[in-house]
């Protein structure tokens, strides 16, 4: 009977230390999962921030700025809601309102409401604002339009005559973009500059060459589409090559005569239908100056709304040595030459062109210009590392 009852405690006693470890067990396990769970938690926590950061990011920048520019683009009805809250820049005749302050312009910008008031104060239909271009927007999304109160306008002659009375009510005046372009910050040049282009363009395509027919243009401006056959018109630039050509030692600059009194520049010419930018390089350089391109080498690119609208796509070229005879083209220039580095880099330092014409000395392109850029460049490190022409 006692050994009976010892059994059993011990069976007891295994029974609770079984017991006792399968409560630990189940307890490390809990504690387990929980701290797996935890840790989970807060991976997937850290994971999700990460995420929303990397989100927030793109979503704050240039790639929601171009998406929500393409959306305003493709969809009429948004392009006039972000109407509602966009600011627009006026133009007359293509020619930008501004306001002088000190040295420099400012281009101003309105509300569609001011806009509006404006043009009901000189009998013009508020309708008219369709007629306007979106040329960009903030990185909060407000939407940039450009409106020329005179284009296509049915009382453009009306228009004419109140000209000097806008310029008192929006205290500013309506100045040639060409003339003002290089008193301007950065960030407006290039919003008139791209407003000036595509006003300009839809002034100019206004009819279908197929049909004959009046095409329509989308509410942002992108495109005009012909009604009686669907063909859609974009907005286009022409391609130009501007070169500035170097021998090692001296870089070459031209003139034309439709040129500023004493301003020099680099070669430029209009890419051909079939050319690719290094025969287009090759062949102007040769036309102009009768020179043989070597070596050449990309720089940058630059939209240019004189005349119309251009892309100067921008290279350096060096010349065969012992080839550096200049037979210039009198159809094409005016005058050609080479320049040594000091005074190229002379004329950058002096850039002032009323100063070097009362001295008699050459000036070049100023610096919102792509061309002084390749000057400058050329001045900084003569020697560029060339490619194959």
């Amino acid at each position: 009977m006692e050994l009976l009852d010892f059994y059993c405690q011990c069976e007891n006693v295994l029974f609770m230390g079984n017991k006792i470890l399968i409560d630990i067990q189940f307890k490390r396990n809990h504690l387990l999962q929980n701290g797996f769970d935890l840790t989970m938690s807060l991976y997937c926590g850290i994971a999700c921030r990460r995420k929303s950061f990397w989100c927030f990011r793109l979503l704050s920048t240039y790639v929601t700025k171009t998406r929500y520019l393409f959306e305003l683009k493709e969809d009429d009805d948004a392009c006039k809601k972000a109407q509602q809250t966009g600011a627009f820049y006026l133009f007359h005749s293509l020619a930008p309102l501004l306001q002088k302050s000190g040295h420099q312009y400012q281009a101003p910008r309105h509300s569609l409401l001011e806009l509006e008031r404006l043009l009901a104060k000189f009998g013009q239909d508020t309708q008219r604002i369709e007629d306007s271009v979106l040329i960009g927007c903030s990185e909060q999304h407000e939407a940039w339009f450009a409106l020329d109160l005179v284009l296509n306008s049915s009382s453009s002659i009306n228009a004419s005559l109140q000209k000097s009375e806008m310029e008192t009510e929006l205290k500013g005046s309506f100045t040639k973009l060409r003339k003002a372009l290089f008193q301007l910050n950065t960030k407006d040049a290039s919003l008139l500059t791209t407003a000036q282009a595509l006003l300009r363009w839809h002034d100019a395509h206004q009819f279908c060459s197929r049909s004959g027919q009046p095409t329509k243009k989308n509410m942002a401006g992108s495109k005009r589409v012909c009604p009686s056959n669907k063909i859609i018109y974009y907005p286009q630039m022409a391609p130009v090559v501007i070169t500035l050509v170097s021998d090692g030692t001296r870089c070459l600059l031209a003139r034309q005569s439709s040129f500023p009194k004493g301003m020099y520049s680099a070669l430029a010419g209009f890419c051909d239908i079939g050319e690719s930018m290094e025969e287009a390089v090759r062949r102007e350089v040769a036309e102009e100056v009768g020179l043989e391109v070597e070596t050449l080498q990309y720089s940058a690119s630059q939209h240019w709304p004189f005349p119309n609208s251009s892309l100067m796509i921008a290279c350096h070229a060096t010349v065969k040595p012992g080839q550096t005879e200049i037979q210039v083209n009198l159809k094409e220039l005016e005058a050609a030459g080479w320049f040594s580095h000091d005074e190229v880099a002379t004329a950058l330092r002096k850039n002032n062109p009323y100063t070097q014409q009362q001295n008699g000395t050459f000036w070049l392109p100023p610096k919102l210009a792509i061309a002084h850029q390749l000057i400058k460049e050329w001045v900084e490190k003569p020697s560029c590392s060339p490619l194959p022409a």
